[in-house]
């Protein structure tokens, strides 16, 4: 590309990102949606190297304070997929078990073992997130697998070749080696502080598929959101989709109380379903595995990351507790596990039942195969 063209590129990406303000950030009477072309082009501004950190604000801002639309949060993610690099594994399915980025803080999260107990009920799995983003700068997948000894920094391509190797079958990637141009944007949140499109969108940009079918796994709070996850995995080309009502948004439900599962097949419609974790005999006094009392909070952290508590203790008490499940011991991390792969499981017809799903995933705990692809030696 000639230094003129060059130039001319980042004036039209400029002007967009201009042009987009102008449109979102007028007040609630006169604020305009942006289409899915103008949304696309303001993001491919926030990742080019001429980005201008106060429009980008600005422009962030001003979405959430509208609310996005379906084709802003498309253009958004398209955006960020032409900038990921991706692999594909040798397996005809996987799961991506798509966990919030931001992680959890008020419990212990398990949702990084999911994986390997996929893969030992003969189901590839790849999770992916990173070290910490705000707005709740909780434990990650990222803190807890780097807790449990686990190598954080593959690139997609390694991962692949976990996952096509037999005695793992899963693997992580993180963000900064499948998305690294949205990495860079990680400080630049912090300073923003609330919640923006990016902590809904980064979830599905999918580093990693099979050769057939790709299967999403995800969470939700809000009761705004299914259809908004379940739109934008259709448009990221995730075959199927279970979009969870889990604790902190999680992929697990709470073990204590009824929850629900949106899914779809072959990019249809999505339906919801009733889950009760009675069903799968869960006697629980929590909804999740409870963080100790005594993991120190943090003092002067300073102005621009406030962290609930020392995350790096928590994670590796996450990494103990995982563990431990892995190899059959009984309790909340366990019954989180089988719960999560369980609902897998029977979305994609490895068993008759949910219940019937949970034997399966009991059996591969109790036996110590689950621990075995944790650590690649199944």
């Amino acid at each position: 590309m000639s230094a003129i063209a060059s130039t001319d590129s980042k004036l039209d990406a400029a002007l967009a990102m201009r042009d987009a303000i102008a449109k979102v950030a007028t007040g609630p009477e006169y604020s305009k949606d942006l289409s899915f072309d103008e949304a696309k082009a303001a993001m491919d501004f926030v990742l080019s190297d001429e980005t201008d950190p106060v429009q980008t604000a600005v422009f962030f801002i001003g979405l959430r304070m509208k609310r996005e639309t379906d084709d802003e949060n498309k253009g958004i993610l398209q955006s960020i997929k032409e900038t990921t690099i991706t692999a594909q594994a040798n397996v005809d399915e996987l799961v991506d078990v798509a966990d919030p980025y931001d992680g959890h803080a008020r419990g212990l999260p398990m949702s990084a073992f999911i994986a390997p107990v996929l893969a030992a009920n003969g189901v590839p799995a790849v999770c992916h997130g990173l070290d910490y983003v705000g707005p709740k700068y909780g434990i990650t997948q990222h803190n807890v697998l780097k807790a449990a000894g686990v190598k954080i920094d593959l690139s997609p391509a390694e991962a692949a070749k976990q996952i096509e190797n037999k005695a793992y079958g899963w693997a992580y990637v993180d963000q900064a080696q499948f998305a690294p141009r949205l990495h860079d944007l990680v400080n630049f949140r912090t300073r923003i502080i609330k919640r923006q499109v990016l902590t809904t969108v980064e979830v599905l940009v999918k580093p990693i598929t099979a050769k057939n079918k790709t299967h999403l796994l995800t969470g939700y709070v809000h009761k705004a959101y299914p259809p908004i996850y379940a739109e934008l995995a259709r448009f990221s080309g995730y075959d199927t989709a279970m979009i969870v009502r889990g604790v902190e948004g999680g992929v697990i439900p709470s073990l204590q109380q009824p929850g629900k599962l949106w899914s779809y097949y072959d990019k249809g419609e999505e339906t919801a379903v009733e889950l009760d974790p009675k069903s799968l005999g869960f006697e629980q006094k929590t909804r999740a595995v409870p963080l100790p009392k005594d993991i120190p909070q943090l003092e002067n952290q300073g102005a621009s990351i406030i962290k609930p508590f020392d995350t790096d203790i928590a994670a590796q008490r996450a990494a103990e507790a995982g563990l431990a499940a892995l190899n059959g011991e009984k309790g909340a991390a366990y019954n989180s596990l089988v719960y999560a792969a369980s609902i897998t499981l029977n979305h994609l017809g490895k068993a008759d039942s949910l219940q019937a799903a949970a034997d399966m995933v009991r059996k591969t705990l109790d036996s110590g195969k689950a621990l075995a692809h944790f650590q690649g030696k199944a």
